[in-house]
């Protein structure tokens, strides 16, 4: 019963409260007011009445009770006549009035400021700095990379503009990069579509912009928003690299447009779907593109001919010690890959090489030593027809049927397998016309059905390729799988195919496609098997853009079927494998059948992470023991 009661009490009390706060300012001043006489007035009493120097009359005591009153509320408490009393309390209520109005003023203002800062709508004052727009799970990879390429600047800013709370950025980025090293973060609320909300992070002064795809069906529409933004933002600025990504090629031209000829778009199905092919057929291929393209290691990067200017191509290729050469930049931009060996380096000609940073490619006093009595000179025979499976359909799959078409030698068979839909079955037939070196067979299956796997006999095939399944009625606007179920059905498939490696006691060639790279974790695979994760890979890419425009052209060549791209070869093909061997000996093998070595993959390692034996931009001087099953990579023409 006293607990009801207490409750009791609580409640009217609170109920009191509210009413009397409900009554407005001029009662609720009221209120106080009386609340503090209630409190004051008898205290000062006290205080008076137990005052043994005080007034022994009680006019005295209540003069001195007056005084008391008067100074602890600041209202004077003045002594005298009734109207200089009454004077002196009205000057007192009125500087009270004021004093309290102009710190209520101050603090609106404290706080507003405080306000603006948190939501972010302030103007970066930076210069030569890197700008991201917008807001995806791809802007943590970019942040981390860019925090690496910055690694050996004395000062670098990178801001961030998307349509989020800017303390929400900054507190996802601290989770994901904690350590931004010498690089700042500085993250911006507001629409990336808008030119005056843009103009938020300075682009007009920085060095880069990059311009990320956001999840959703309209994504690319809203990269390519963001592009004439940009560019209404900052009219006839030409000093920053303009680096974006669309995912469906049905909208590149459109952002190249948009993009101008200064910017640099990256198409992620095409790429994804390029890479998936080249893979396929090189194992460990994506192993070499995650050493190229992360800041940790060695990438691309032009240097200054000096001394160089004068000789050949083919000279210039072991005149570095811990760079590997790999083409020549002119002086008007243009980039040609592992050009004849014959070509003379010109005055103005920038050298690009593989190497661990931009100032540590430094020519060596004397071209390294070769030993010419491990030079094989055999040529190795041509590549038979491949019996190939696709196991999966998603938007990319005819791009990626298409370019195995372009890859592949006549001949070579191609088995699909993927849920038996009606919009699929008519989509695979569409990309299985009009092949001319590859022939297509479309069956319908679940590859999460171990029953299907088991009737196609998995490893009698050359190459497996599985990607993320999904329905194609989503691509036009319904409802349907997400990525991330796409990868879900994946991760089932890579259980049943390892599960199959295991019963046939082989190693299967797979290459997997997966969107989130936490899945990839997951992935029940071996170590260092091959992973095209396309929203890291589209990040490396325009991150490795971004610090240097030139490499838009390096890559745009590496991924077509045309021109030069990279190889996993033989190690027996180009020396002997019978004693160890320096890499100088391996890069002028190379030379001589017009290719650039710029690595290799040693086959015990091929486990082991995080490397998984690939060695990028080997010292050449270091000798080294092949044996059978090791790889040479080489820059050579398709």
């Amino acid at each position: 019963m006293a607990g009801q009661h207490k409750a009791s009490v609580r409640l009217r009390l609170r109920y009191l409260f509210d009413h009397l706060v409900a009554g407005g300012t001029a009662a609720l001043v009221g209120w106080l007011a009386a609340a503090c006489l209630a409190v004051v007035l008898p205290a000062s009493a006290v205080l008076v009445w137990a005052d043994q120097t005080a007034p022994d009359n009680l006019r005295g005591k209540l003069t001195a009770v007056w005084v008391s009153v008067g100074q602890t509320l600041k209202i004077g408490g003045a002594v005298g006549p009734p109207l200089y009393v009454l004077a002196s309390v009205a000057l007192a209520l009125v500087a009270l009035l004021y004093v309290s109005t102009l710190v209520s003023v101050i603090t609106t203002g404290i706080n507003q400021r405080i306000m603006d800062l948190r939501l972010g709508h302030s103007t970066v004052l930076e210069t030569r700095h890197t700008v991201v727009l917008g807001w995806s799970d791809q802007i943590f990879p970019v942040v981390g990379e860019l925090v690496a390429a910055n690694a050996n600047q004395r000062r670098s800013a990178l801001a961030v503009l998307a349509p989020m709370d800017k303390v929400e950025m900054e507190e996802a980025i601290a989770t994901r990069v904690p350590d931004t090293g010498r690089t700042r973060i500085i993250c911006r609320t507001g629409r990336t579509t808008d030119p005056a909300e843009l103009a938020r992070v300075s682009p007009q002064s920085a060095k880069a912009v990059l311009v990320l795809p956001p999840d959703g069906e309209t994504g690319d529409a809203q990269v390519v928003k963001t592009l004439l933004a940009l560019d209404a933002a900052t009219p006839g600025a030409g000093g920053a690299v303009v680096v974006a990504a669309v995912r469906d090629t049905r909208n590149h031209l459109t952002a190249r447009l948009a993009a101008g000829p200064g910017g640099h778009v990256l198409c992620v199905d095409d790429i994804v779907a390029r890479l998936l092919v080249q893979t396929a057929r090189q194992p460990g291929l994506s192993l070499v593109y995650q050493e190229l393209l992360d800041f940790d290691g060695d990438e691309f990067y032009t240097v200054p001919a000096g001394d160089l200017v004068g000789r050949t191509f083919g000279e210039a290729l072991l005149a570095f010690t811990t760079s590997s050469v790999v083409g020549l930049l002119g002086p008007g931009g243009g980039v040609v890959l592992n050009p004849d060996g014959r070509t003379p380096i010109e005055a103005g000609d920038r050298i690009l090489v593989v190497t661990q940073d931009d100032d540590t490619a430094l020519p060596a006093d004397a071209a390294c030593w070769v030993d010419e009595g491990a030079i094989l000179s055999s040529r190795p025979l041509p590549r038979p027809a491949e019996r190939l499976l696709l196991l999966g359909w998603n938007r990319r799959a005819p791009l990626i049927v298409e370019q195995l078409d372009e890859y592949v030698n006549p001949g070579t068979t191609l088995d699909v397998v993927a849920l038996g839909d009606e919009v699929t079955a008519r989509s695979a037939r569409a990309a299985a016309a009009s092949r001319s070196n590859l022939e297509v067979t479309f069956l319908a299956g679940d590859i999460t059905d171990p029953r299907v796997l088991d009737k196609l006999d998995v490893p009698a095939y050359d190459s497996v390729i599985v990607i993320g399944e999904t329905d194609p009625l989503a691509e036009a606007g319904s409802d349907a799988r997400s990525e991330s179920q796409a990868d879900d059905r994946t991760l089932v498939t890579l259980l049943h195919l390892r599960a199959v490696a295991q019963a046939a006691h082989r190693e299967l060639a797979l290459t997997t496609e997966m969107s989130d790279d936490g899945n990839r974790l997951l992935a029940p695979a071996r170590e260092g098997a091959d992973f095209i994760v396309s929203g890291r890979l589209i990040s490396l890419l325009m991150t490795q853009i971004s610090e240097s425009r030139h490499l838009a052209a390096v890559f745009e060549e590496l991924f077509r079927a045309e021109g030069h791209e990279l190889y996993l070869k033989p190690v027996t093909d180009y020396v002997r494998a019978d004693g160890e061997v320096a890499f100088a000996t391996l890069v002028e093998s190379a030379r001589r059948r017009g290719e650039c070595a710029i690595g290799y993959r040693l086959r015990a390692e091929a486990a082991t992470a995080p490397a998984h034996g690939v060695r990028i931009n080997p010292d050449k001087r270091q000798p080294v023991r092949f044996t059978d099953g090791d790889w040479l990579i080489v820059l050579a023409e398709s």
